[in-house]
């Protein structure tokens, strides 16, 4: 099976460690390794580094061969231009389908936790087994929901269809991105509902075959492309071809128009986690909400449920402080409660323009 891992994203999220010249998935975050490293890690020895391809920035592309040296080169493909996860898949899918279109490939990000590796690592085996028996076939990897989130998508799955090595395999029946409070808590309670981490399973062929379907828009000039995939004019073509496609995200262009009856789900709890905010990354390596989660020199006195992330050679002090995020870098010291976390986006593209733009 091949696996696409994709690692393209600014993550301004998780400002101010992740800025554009240095995106979140390349930080070294959790034990001096950053989460590409890490979703590589939990994927050896069981697949091999030469079937597995990285998604990512143009210019970015040096930093990715550099703390991936294992992969071949030729497998880490630099898009020119950032234009949404519809082109990013579209593109990634029609190199497969030129190379190997009848073999499972896996849609994976480089931006994740899964505290439980061997259980995923036996999943995609059996998502690969599925759709070697039948390639029409698109099978989604759910997280068995924690809390009712409306900062994540959803996948709702119907009766179940088989079990293959003690995965209940069910029918997929929708998908619905960042639902109200109400909503997301309905979903958490009629256990019809998983998390949706974005993974997913199918094979190149039919992947590429919904593009031509419901996206001519985005197949068309990335056909244009494909066709010099392993040649001298392929970079020249993706240059020219890539910064002019139209944005738009994957959901919208390809699954949200498929008929539901190709889709499958197995939905388990992986102790998966998206990092890409700071009030995830506490919420997925502490035991209990009152628990700290800290980095670097530290002094914490009477302090809870807080993040205290330093990456500088002072030392942070805390004295009674709770449900806060703390986060100091040489250049910016941030800090807001856990709750108003949702804003840093939202801070970080106001800099655009201004004087401060420099530290986005």
């Amino acid at each position: 099976m091949k696996i696409v891992i994709f690692a393209g994203g600014i993550g301004t999220r998780l400002w101010p460690l992740s800025r554009k010249k240095t995106p979140k998935q390349f930080e070294k975050i959790i034990d001096d390794k950053s989460t590409l490293q890490l979703t590589v890690e939990r994927l050896r020895p069981d697949f091999k580094y030469e079937d597995m391809y990285i998604s990512t920035g143009e210019k970015y592309l040096d930093i990715v061969k550099k703390q991936l040296p294992e992969i071949p080169k030729e497998n880490i493909i630099g898009e020119p231009a950032m234009r949404d996860v519809g082109p990013a898949v579209g593109l990634m899918t029609a190199i497969l389908e030129k190379e190997s279109p009848d073999e499972p490939f896996a849609i994976l990000w480089s931006d994740h936790l899964v505290g439980e590796k061997r259980m995923f690592v036996n999943l995609l085996k059996v998502a690969e087994k599925i759709v070697k028996r039948d390639g029409e076939r698109i099978v989604f990897i759910g997280q068995k929901p924690r809390f009712a989130s409306s900062n994540l998508g959803w996948i709702e799955f119907g009766e179940e269809k088989e079990e293959i090595g003690g995965f209940k395999i069910n029918e997929f029946k929708n998908l619905v991105y960042r639902p109200d409070g109400k909503t997301a808590e309905r979903f958490f309670e009629d256990g019809k509902h998983a998390w949706n981490p974005g993974y997913f399973v199918t094979t190149a062929r039919f992947l590429w075959e919904q593009y031509q379907r419901f996206a001519p828009v985005l197949y068309d000039p990335i056909r244009e492309i494909q066709k010099s995939w392993g040649s001298d004019e392929f970079d020249k073509k993706l240059k020219k071809i890539y910064p002019e496609l139209q944005k738009i995200g994957f959901d919208n262009a390809i699954l949200e128009q498929l008929n539901g009856g190709y889709g499958l789900v197995i939905s388990c709890d992986l102790a998966w986690s998206d990092v890409g905010a700071w009030e995830a990354l506490k919420e997925a390596l502490t035991d209990k909400e009152e628990d700290n989660l800290t980095k670097g020199r530290t002094f914490l006195t009477d302090t809870k449920d807080c993040l205290i992330y330093n990456f500088t050679d002072q030392t942070v002090f805390t004295i009674d402080l709770e449900g806060l995020l703390v986060v100091n870098t040489d250049d910016v010291l941030m800090v807001c409660p856990k709750s108003s976390a949702g804003k840093v986006k939202e801070v970080v593209n106001g800099l655009s323009g201004t004087e401060l733009e420099k530290l986005s």
